[in-house]
């Protein structure tokens, strides 16, 4: 019986086996074009809601508030919101895509799409805007906390934000990690289909 199937390196069998190339129609192409256009345009118009209504709270606040530097914190804060805003409407709403476009039309929409998404995860902190996020954030709370430092039962009392603001830290990295892999993905799975109708 052991002659019969003689032990080969798995790895070989494996590297040897035959390929099917992908194939994929214009239709299902244009249907995952008008997915992701769909998609973004819904992620865009929900960034640009929420970046006018932090602008308009934060300015609300900005003008509350009585001190220079939290005036100052607030409206860098504000000012952040309405960038945001402007950078999703910029980076992530998608153009139209024809409702005839040939195959190579549709094929070059949808890898210059899913191209832009995935830049604007990698450099989202830049694109979002979230350094004056955070530098707003900084000229806000710094001096209170500093006010604190002299009654530790009041940074008692800020730690609660503090751990909300760690752990959105790693969910914020681990979706945008797996939200890269999965345009990547993508991304090469255009490239083998282009490959393989060579």
């Amino acid at each position: 019986m052991p002659d019969e199937f003689p032990m080969q390196d798995p790895k070989q069998i494996w590297q040897t086996q035959p390929t099917e190339q992908m194939r994929m129609s214009l239709e299902e192409i244009r249907r995952k074009a008008r997915a992701l256009q769909t998609k973004a345009r819904l992620s865009a118009l929900t960034q640009v809601v929420i970046g006018i209504a932090l602008c308009i709270f934060f300015g609300w606040t900005c003008a509350r508030a009585r001190d220079v530097v939290p005036r100052i914190g607030w409206g860098v804060l504000s000012v952040w919101g309405i960038y945001g805003a402007f950078q999703a409407y910029r980076w992530v709403w998608p153009s139209s895509l024809a409702t005839d476009a040939p195959l190579s039309t549709s094929l070059a929409f949808y890898r210059r799409e899913l191209e832009r998404q995935r830049d604007y995860e990698r450099q989202i902190w830049v694109k979002s805007g979230l350094i004056f996020c955070f530098l707003g954030l900084a000229i806000v709370l710094v001096p209170p906390l500093i006010q604190a430092s002299a009654s530790p039962r009041r940074l008692v009392n800020a730690a609660p934000f503090f751990i909300l603001l760690s752990v959105w830290f790693v969910v914020f990295f681990r979706m945008r990690k797996k939200t890269r892999a999965k345009l990547q993905g993508e991304i090469d799975e255009l490239n083998a289909l282009e490959a393989g109708n060579r």
